[in-house]
């Protein structure tokens, strides 16, 4: 089961620090008024400056509103720090606003012209009316929820330690680990739609009239019809990653490299050709849909199940590199195949799915995994044979006239209700105000975040 470093690790009983990711997490949603429209209210001043706040800031619509953690060495730690944001966030409303719950927005105007786009500078404004030019309006307004991980230094370092004779340097082991993590997710991003996908239908006028699905879908944030530039990466490794990035901006393919939005992206360096050089230092999974089932769009076990994939892909061998691009490219064809599937459906790829949960159910024996792991497991395995129990059927289950707005609102109301109860703030705004969420985040995950100079979120 275990790769040559897999049984290094292992050997070293070192497996504990796979499960061991610095983690931070971004999760955009859209404020509505109680009717369920896309709210009219400016950005909410007790958070202080949408330029430059780097906790809570705004993603393609002056609604969206996306709230970003700081990075946490506890994925527990992170969902305190976000439960945090997400309150203070809540309590800077305006009377009568709420967060919208689902990943697809609500009933948007006809006249999309008349819904602003946010407010980040004249030289992101330029850039988001490029991008509305090429992309058209609808597609930007998903909302969704991003994971950032970051592999434990002494994973690294042991690396280094024993197998400096298969790489060049140091820099070299981290990237090939950041490689090896990022093909797995992206070997199995059509599972996690599965588990995961909860946008089975689009409000009233997301789609032209005759275009979208004739039916509800798993995922339509993660189909075809969702966001992205549709902009294939190279995942063979980081070089080759730059080198196609580049190229599609050199082509015209890309606005900026900003525009690329694979499900999986490499972080480390705000200059994007020189990463291979300075190095990974952690990713951003964009593959989740917003879970309406938790105030926040994410549960913890979700986070767990990322973890446990993680530490898998880490000790397990990875793929040969002439083999990444034709797997990630079969991988991306069965993804939209079961974005696409009906949600109470029986996936065409039920037996696949089922086979690679036995593996990490295996894989999690096998490290001794405490017991909350093998409940993950368990539930997921239920979605797998009953997908009356996947969040997207749960979901159908609500629907009232073609429409989630009636319970979306529901839950709205409902979680306002809970974050208006929180009495403990969130003490960061001030913090950085001269950076944006991007340069901090590098910073973060560097750890070059000098304590002295800004007081750390409380």
């Amino acid at each position: 089961m275990f790769s040559k470093l897999g049984q290094l690790i292992f050997d070293n009983e070192a497996v504990a620090k796979t499960q061991d990711f610095t983690m931070g997490i971004e999760i955009e949603m859209q404020r509505v008024d109680e009717n369920g429209r896309l709210s009219k209210e400016p950005y909410p001043a007790g958070v202080g400056d949408e330029k430059t706040n780097p906790w809570v800031t705004n993603d393609f619509l002056e609604t969206m509103s996306e709230v970003v953690t700081p990075p946490a060495a506890h994925a527990i730690d992170a969902m305190h720090y976000l439960f945090s944001i997400n309150n203070a966030l809540r309590q800077a409303l305006a009377p009568g606003e709420l967060l919208w719950p689902l990943s697809m927005p609500p009933r948007l105007l006809k006249d999309k012209s008349k819904i602003p786009l946010a407010k980040m500078g004249p030289k992101k404004e330029a850039y988001l009316k490029e991008w509305l030019k090429r992309h058209g309006f609808s597609e930007g307004t998903p909302c969704g929820a991003h994971i950032n991980l970051s592999i434990d230094p002494h994973i690294i370092k042991l690396a280094d330690d024993n197998l400096s004779d298969e790489f060049d340097s140091k820099m070299d082991i981290q990237n090939y680990l950041y490689a090896k993590l990022a093909q797995g997710f992206l070997r199995y991003r059509w599972l996690i739609t599965y588990l995961f996908g909860a946008s089975p239908i689009a409000e009233k006028n997301y789609f032209d009239k005759g275009d979208g699905p004739k039916h509800a879908v798993r995922s339509l944030r993660q189909s075809p019809y969702g966001f992205g530039n549709k902009f294939t990466g190279d995942y063979t490794n980081i070089n080759r990653y730059v080198d196609r990035i580049e190229q599609g901006v050199k082509s015209g393919k890309l606005i900026s490299d900003y525009e690329f939005h694979g499900a999986v992206r490499y972080k480390g360096n705000l200059v994007l050709k020189e990463l291979p050089k300075t190095g990974v230092k952690y990713l951003e999974l964009r593959m989740l849909d917003l879970d309406p089932s938790s105030s926040v769009g994410i549960r913890t076990d979700t986070l767990r199940f990322f973890r446990l994939m993680a530490s898998y892909f880490i000790m397990t061998p990875a793929m040969k590199p002439k083999e990444v691009n034709k797997v990630v490219k079969r991988a991306d064809e069965i993804n939209a195949e079961i974005a696409m599937e009906k949600p109470n459906s029986i996936s065409k790829y039920q037996s696949m799915a089922r086979a690679i949960l036995n593996s990490l159910e295996t894989y999690a024996n096998k490290i001794q995994l405490g017991p909350e792991y093998q409940e993950e497991i368990d539930d997921l395995q239920d979605r797998v044979e009953n997908p009356a129990t996947t969040p997207s059927a749960r979901l159908m289950t609500h629907v009232k006239h073609g429409s989630l707005t009636d319970y979306a609102l529901k839950r709205a109301k409902h979680y306002q209700a809970e974050g208006l109860q929180t009495i403990r703030p969130f003490k960061g705004f001030e913090t950085h105000s001269n950076m944006s969420a991007e340069e901090l985040k590098n910073e973060l995950f560097m750890g070059s975040w000098d304590p002295d100079k800004s007081k750390k979120p409380e």
